[in-house]
């Protein structure tokens, strides 16, 4: 029995509301440390600027890669 777009997206919807903060947003709250570091304690303002734009990457891989898990997900309800 196949199931209707709606039940796919609700059961999509909760499979992502169960997860806690990733792998990806760790990363990303540790390079915006560094970065902090880098720029004020040590004083290397052109490395920590570059440090602090790594967030912005980790986070656009993650999602890329969440919406590829998504379409997987979505394909497979389809069927």
């Amino acid at each position: 029995m196949s199931t209707t777009h709606d039940e796919t997206a609700e059961a999509v919807s909760q499979a992502e509301n169960g997860r806690a903060m990733g792998p990806a947003a760790l990363a990303s709250v540790a390079s915006v440390a560094l970065a902090l570091y880098f720029y004020y304690v040590r004083g290397d303002k052109q490395r920590g600027q570059f440090i602090g734009l790594w967030p912005a990457t980790i986070l656009g891989l993650a999602a890329y890669l969440r919406l590829g898990e998504i379409k997987r997900l979505l394909r497979e309800g389809a069927d």
